[in-house]
């Protein structure tokens, strides 16, 4: 059985865009000539790989995820070997799909990226943001192959090293009477408002500290917006708690802010490198991961106090 790179790149543009009409425009193509490579795909495979909607596009089925995933994988190698045979013996080159939790990435991405871009200038890495779901759907989904995220419900699919452990710090406003300690507890903070970081499997984290301790937190504002509830903080609505601590003490509306740790038997959360395991890793991709756990080891450019 034999496909051609032009229909799984027909395929992969229809499961992008949600329809056969923004696939065609997108690729500048006809639609017909989409339709006909669907149908051809679908009947070599013996999957439905799309279920249509009337006046409302396509959605990939449960195979059609799969082969999708799959798809987009061939077509990364393809394009690494087409790179590859034009500078044999050169440097990995090409470009690469990153996933991101969104709290990990101001931390970390912007050294992370400067230096593997000083190391291997012929890569190209592109960012993908989400919370722990949209995380982990984008590496199913093939969008993305490789990811730094959390340790939360991780899928046998997908292959986990673990990079750094990151302890929970309680951030306060500035003037705080407890600001100048060296290191709060829950049970100081317990009867103040949380401002709550409210993203899947980070909400589960944070009141599972609470009930580590038998305490009960007192919810007084909640976002997916680190940055908004970091202004939240720092204007005396309460306090939030932060695992990937930013290294600079103001918000961004310029309000002053104070980390401190908390109790020290508390879980942290581990920061992980996340890749499927259907295939093996492109060389640019294997390049990157290397980086990323060279980069979190000791001596690395995170080898340093959180």
């Amino acid at each position: 059985m034999e496909f051609s790179l032009r229909a799984l790149r027909y395929m992969v543009a229809v499961a992008d865009h949600g329809s056969v009409t923004a696939a065609a425009r997108r690729l500048h193509v006809s639609q017909p000539s989409i339709s006909e490579a669907l149908a051809a795909l679908e009947a070599q495979l013996g999957l439905t790989l799309f279920l249509r909607h009337h006046a409302r596009g396509v959605s990939p089925t449960p195979a059609g995820a799969r082969v999708v995933a799959e798809a987009r994988q061939l077509l990364a190698h393809a394009g690494d070997f087409a790179r590859g045979a034009r500078a044999l013996g050169g440097e990995p080159a090409g470009e690469i799909t990153l996933g991101c939790f969104l709290t990990v990435a101001p931390r970390f991405l912007p050294r992370i990226l400067a230096a593997f871009a000083a190391r291997h200038p012929a890569i190209g890495v592109r960012l993908e943001e989400g919370d722990q779901q949209e995380i982990l759907a984008a590496l199913e989904l093939g969008r993305t192959e490789l990811a730094l995220a959390y340790d939360f419900a991780l899928p046998e699919a997908v292959e986990a090293t673990p990079l750094a452990a990151l302890p929970p710090h309680a951030v306060l406003p500035a003037r705080h009477p407890l600001a100048t300690r060296a290191r709060v507890t829950l049970a100081e903070l317990v009867h103040e408002p949380l401002l709550l970081l409210d993203l899947p499997h980070s909400r589960d984290y944070f009141y599972g500290l609470f009930r580590s301790k038998g305490l009960e937190p007192r919810i007084g504002f909640a976002s997916r917006s680190q940055e908004l509830i970091r202004g939240m903080v720092g204007n005396g609505h309460g306090f939030a708690i932060q695992n990937a601590v930013p290294r600079s003490p103001y918000a961004l509306d310029g309000s002053r802010l104070t980390a401190l740790p908390l109790d020290p038997d508390l879980a942290p959360v581990r920061l992980m490198l996340l890749s499927p395991r259907r295939l093996p890793p492109r060389p640019a991709v294997a390049a990157f991961a290397g980086f990323l756990r060279e980069a979190f080891a000791r001596g690395g450019i995170f080898d340093e106090p959180q």
